[in-house]
């Protein structure tokens, strides 16, 4: 029998090897992918089922694995009650939207990348909810932004999912980095990052200088993923998404993310006036605002974007109150909008599905084409508009009930109930409006397609989410309160109050507010509706042009034009001075030099290579405007310098990984110049006044900020250490504890091994982005035409045209290219003899790679991309990939065995022939490094090298289009 700790790392890990699975499947397997995903979300909805009994009460389950011990960091999963519920709507929902998206989706599409992302977003928002280690919850938040990114572009061919995307996740992404910086700042209050300590330390952190700091940056991350105003704007744009997609993140996860964030840490951080005014300030703002503003939406789904930021405005607001019966209700609703949200979301594909159109305007009549899709949507949208004996009146007569109360006195507090009156009516018009202008009315005309139901198995998720409306909104205490208590008594704990969720409670004030907003709502959308009829507007004004848009758009163009550019100038200087402003505040009013300075006596042979590597380095910049083929020769002068420098002060690992990075860059820098447009001498020469400025500008921020950077290495250099012996430590653990004699190497990957972690793998994300970068680049119109000292070798090809290509090398590179060739093997011995000593002397995984990536240099130097490739497989991306598992394999495997993350452990073999061998784990490790770098590397120079054999198009003459065109 499984423990609970194993289930629960099991309830993390499936989703995204499911994912795994579901990308290798292929493009035709739709019922394969489909059935895989399913079974997964039920299974894990299963899982998660039979954690009921360990949760009620206020239990937590923790499991908990030692991730970086020696600065306090554990992977630790936590369920509660709250994490409990969320993680059963995450399945839930997710299953019901696997079987839809089986029917929605089209054979034509590239299923198996569709379910991929679903199922590793799945798995990402799982984590978010049972993280108990607050670091570890901003990682999987920034996952959900990024695979968020992935589902909403989906459809990488239309533009405007393209643009969506990146909305969203720049949107999302920095308000997670907002998050990061709060988490930072309440862990410091705390003095750790696990959930537990957080929660238990409410006083110390409402009473600490930094509480307000930390508040307005965590709730900024929680306002962004949630959309609330003023970062509301995303979430439309995201309606570009496949209709299962904006079902599955506007209903149980990436938008409820912000609330769960805020209901996480509400006995934390709430009870504050700050809390009350920041938080149920913005929710009341977005409740009403995107209400109104979803009655002028022209799209479907654009009226169901509007209504869930609207939603999740209530929910905010109702976090905000700081008060435990609005707390009660926020999650109440929370529930209930997941059921009738993903219910209308779906039916709204439907029509689009089976109609070919989401306009509201072209759409009416609907009802006798598709009756039964017709009813579940208007049960759903009466259930949003909080029409009784539905699940979303109850929760909403909840919320009338809190604003009822007196909270801190003030003139909003005493409007708030005839605020939120006024907000419930636009509710109740926009549902009216989705329902009368779709199903009713005349039959629609100059439709794409005919109008009718779809499969019964693409339906039945939207009718057993309308059973679970209806049958919360008659017997709620049978069928949602065993939910609803698990998850208030989480958050509340003691101090949870006692509530009632009959369906009548009497004629009082929360009734009244039901009835005027229902009566009200009708009313709203009777005048709205005659209006735009009488006068042709407002409902069929554009979506650009609705209410607010305009000024809304204005005011970003206008702020764009200000501090918005596109050329790499402005922007680099602006990141320059704000990194140097960053790194000089913490520096003001410290003396940086010591009073008495010892310094050594002047080599004068290593002063003369410094000036040598200073003057280069002034060269690089003087020739960069001018010559850039210069520039790149005194660049590699300074580099020589630098790694001439590291042997004089006794490392040569630095040396050796210098002087190979310096050949790889040099060559590939080169490569690149290729491409690159000619400098034009005279515009250069002749420069007006506004230009003579910027460079000077440049060249004053370029001295600063060299000045001062060279000012603190120096500072730090002569500074005495603050912590004895640390270079001693690593001189005496290095063999015991990490298995080499080789301290740097043993540092990389052993001491340090979750920082090279980090930055192979951003190795490998700026290969790929380089390389994606180059597949779309279109060189200069000068750079196309072959060069002069080339033409000789086309000649001689064209000659014999019965040899292989790249046989024929230029005659004047024959000497050369043979050596290239020969020199092959012995790189690669090289390569591999640095890999096999670097963890005792100079070597490693890193420089191996470097030696390795060389070689492959040299041959397409020597004979091109199409004899280099029609003789070695070059398979850049498997290398990264398989280097990725390697690294990753490393760590586990540790893991697995009981032992922090990459934790090396030594093991002695005795081998035929050799003899007694000493290994660590680490080489695993140091495997994935070399085969990382090799893969980056030779990506890099396939984009660069397949431009000269790509086929560039041309405009046609006059002639040629006449000819065409005949």
């Amino acid at each position: 029998m499984l423990s609970n700790e194993t289930l629960l790392l099991a309830a993390i890990v499936i989703p995204f090897l499911g994912s795994l699975v579901a990308s290798l499947l292929p493009t035709n397997a739709r019922n394969a992918e489909a059935w895989l995903a399913g079974a997964i979300a039920l299974t894990l909805l299963l899982l998660f089922s039979m954690f009921y009994p360990s949760v009620t009460d206020g239990n937590v389950v923790r499991s908990e694995i030692e991730w970086v011990p020696a600065v306090g960091l554990s992977f630790v999963l936590r369920l509660d009650g709250l994490a409990w519920m969320f993680a059963l709507l995450i399945t839930g929902v997710g299953f019901l939207v696997f079987l839809y998206a089986r029917y929605y989706m089209s054979p034509e599409d590239p299923v198996p990348r569709f379910f991929s992302f679903l199922l590793a977003f799945m798995g990402s928002m799982l984590g978010v909810v049972l993280s108990g280690n607050l670091i570890q919850l901003v990682f999987f938040w920034e996952l959900t932004s990024f695979l968020s990114f992935l589902l909403i572009g989906y459809w990488q061919h239309d533009a405007g999912a393209r643009a969506g995307a990146r909305m969203a996740l720049a949107v999302t992404a920095s308000g997670g980095l907002c998050l990061f910086g709060g988490v930072i700042v309440l862990g410091y209050i705390v003095g750790s990052y696990d959930v537990d300590r957080v929660l238990a330390s409410a006083d110390a952190i409402r009473s600490h200088s930094l509480y307000l700091p930390a508040l307005i940056l965590i709730v900024i991350g929680a306002l962004t993923k949630s959309a609330q105003i003023p970062f509301h704007f995303w979430l439309p744009r995201a309606m570009v998404a496949p209709t299962p997609v904006s079902a599955y993140l506007h209903s149980a996860t990436m938008v409820k993310l912000g609330v769960f964030l805020l209901a996480r840490l509400w006995p934390a951080m709430s009870g504050t006036d700050a809390w009350l005014y920041i938080v149920g300030s913005t929710g009341l703002v977005t409740f009403v605002v995107a209400a109104f503003l979803a009655m002028f939406q022209n799209d479907l789904k654009g009226v169901l974007a509007y209504s869930t930021i609207s939603h999740l405005g209530l929910i905010t607001l109702l976090l905000g109150l700081d008060s435990p019966l609005a707390t009660v209700a926020a999650i109440f609703h929370l529930m209930n909008h997941a059921t009738f949200k993903a219910s209308l979301f779906m039916a709204a594909g439907i029509i689009d599905h089976e109609t070919g159109t989401r306009d509201i305007r072209r759409l009416s009549g609907l009802y006798q084409y598709m009756p039964v899709t017709a009813t579940l949507a208007m049960v759903a949208a009466a259930a949003m508009a909080g029409v009784p004996l539905l699940n979303g009146f109850l929760s909403k007569e909840m919320f009338f009930a809190e604003t009822i109360e007196t909270h801190d006195g003030s003139f909003i507090d005493a409007a708030l109930p005839y605020i939120a009156t006024l907000a419930a009516m636009f509710s109740v018009a926009y549902s009216l409006r989705f329902i009368r202008d779709v199903f009713f009315g005349p039959p629609p005309t100059d439709l794409p397609r005919t109008p009718k139901e779809p499969p019964h198995w693409m339906r039945f998720p939207i009718e057993l989410l309308v059973v679970v409306c209806l049958v919360v909104g008659i017997v709620p205490n049978i069928t949602i309160r065993p939910f609803l208590d698990v998850a208030v008594a989480s958050v509340l704990g003691a101090a949870a109050p006692k509530f009632d969720l009959a369906i009548w409670h009497g004629f009082n004030w929360p009734f009244f507010m039901s009835v005027t907003a229902l009566a009200g709502g009708v009313l709203v959308y009777a005048l709205l509706r005659t209006y735009s009829l009488d006068n042709a507007s407002l409902f069929r004004r554009k979506k650009s042009e609705a209410p607010a848009g305009d000024l809304v758009g204005a005011s970003a163009r206008s702020l764009l034009t200000v501090v918005g550019t596109r050329r790499l100038q402005p922007q680099m200087r602006a990141v320059v001075c704000v990194a140097f402003v960053a790194g000089l505040l913490p520096l003001a009013g410290q003396a940086l030099l010591p009073q008495s300075l010892n310094l050594t006596p002047i080599d004068y042979a290593f002063a003369l290579v410094w000036i040598i590597g200073i003057v280069c380095a002034l060269a690089t910049a003087q020739q960069a405007k001018f010559h850039r083929l210069a520039a790149l020769i005194f660049m590699s002068g300074a580099g020589l310098a630098t790694c001439i420098t590291f042997i004089y002060l006794s490392a040569p690992d630095l040396a050796l990984t210098q002087l190979l990075v310096e050949v790889v860059t040099t060559v590939l820098i080169l490569l690149g110049l290729r491409w690159l447009p000619k400098r034009q001498d005279e515009g250069l020469l002749k420069t007006d006044s506004s230009m003579l400025m910027r460079r000077y500008v440049d060249l004053s921020i370029a001295l600063v900020v060299g000045a001062g950077l060279a000012l603190i290495a120096f500072a730090v250099m002569t500074r005495a250490p603050q912590v004895d012996g640390i270079a001693q430590y690593f001189l005496e653990k290095s063999y015991l504890e990490g298995g080499g004699r080789n301290v740097v190497n043993v540092i990389l990957v052993d001491f340090r091994g979750l920082d090279t972690l980090g930055e192979i793998t951003v190795l490998c994300i700026v290969a790929l982005s380089v390389f994606a970068l180059m597949r779309r680049f279109r060189p200069a119109p000068e750079s196309i035409p072959v060069p002069e000292q080339k033409l000789a070798q086309e000649a001689f090809d064209r000659a014999h045209p019965n040899r292989r290509p790249g046989d024929t090398i230029a005659e004047y590179l024959l000497v050369p290219s043979v050596i290239m060739r020969l020199l092959f093997p012995v790189i690669g011995t090289f390569g591999i003899y640095l890999f096999l000593r670097g963890h005792n002397y100079p070597g490693g995984g890193f420089v191996a790679g470097l030696a390795l990536a060389i070689a492959i240099i040299l041959q397409y130097m020597a004979a091109g991309a199409l004899w280099v490739e029609d003789r070695i497989r070059v398979f850049p991306l498997r290398w990264m990939g398989v280097g990725f598992l390697c690294a990753l394999a490393a760590g586990v495997g540790t893991w697995i065995g009981g032992f922090p993350f990459l934790t090396s452990r030594m093991i002695d073999v005795r081998l035929p022939l050799i003899g007694d061998v000493h290994l660590s784990t680490v080489i695993l490790f140091d495997l994935g490094v070399l085969a990382i770098v090799l893969g980056a590397t030779v990506l890099v120079l396939i984009a660069l090298a397949h431009q000269s054999i790509r086929s560039h198009r041309k405009p046609k003459s006059a002639a040629e289009a006449t000819e065409g065109a005949v």
